[in-house]
């Protein structure tokens, strides 16, 4: 069974798509500075994934051009809704069967991570991703309101029946 923590990564990317329907390409690629641009937050929470799950998880880096164009600190951006759609929907296929895989114990197990210098584990990288989706959802949705969009979904979605809460035993 899936662990219950990667039932909550892929709740979190279930609202980010809900997030972005009905969203145009000239609206994905507006900024409101200092605020980056709803397209560059898609491709920098594909980077991120890519980082955890395929880099640092398995050696693998599936699309090297996320780590240059939208790692956190590299420069602002507007790029094309699809592409970074495409790319954060290569990026998530290509992570989800190490989520699908991922045990407890590989979620406990402690590492240091090159470039950064610090010791973390892949559990906290989990609950890295899923406090990162959920941020950057919220961000989407004030870009909206400056967008002047209205009736926007409320959130957090159906999470009792879609990603509920259940014990790690389960």
């Amino acid at each position: 069974m899936t662990h219950p923590l990667v039932d909550q990564v892929r709740f979190a990317r279930s609202e980010l798509q809900r997030a972005l329907v009905g969203l145009t390409d000239e609206e994905a690629r507006r900024r409101f500075l200092p605020m980056n641009s709803i397209s560059w937050i898609i491709g920098h929470l594909a980077w991120q994934e890519q980082r955890y799950w395929l880099t640092l998880a398995q050696g693998v880096k599936l699309n090297p051009e996320l780590n240059t164009a939208f790692a956190y600190g590299r420069p602002a951006s507007t790029p094309p809704l699809e592409a970074m759609q495409q790319a954060w929907r290569e990026i998530t296929t290509a992570t989800d069967p190490w989520l699908d895989a991922v045990t407890t114990d590989k979620l406990a197990e402690t590492f240091v991570v090159p470039g950064w210098g610090i010791t973390t584990s892949y559990g906290s990288l989990m609950l890295r991703v899923i406090g990162h989706y959920w941020y950057h959802i919220g961000e989407i949705m004030a870009i909206r309101q400056l967008l002047g969009h209205t009736n926007l979904p409320d959130f957090v979605g159906d999470i009792d029946h879609e990603a509920p809460y259940r014990p790690e035993s389960s």
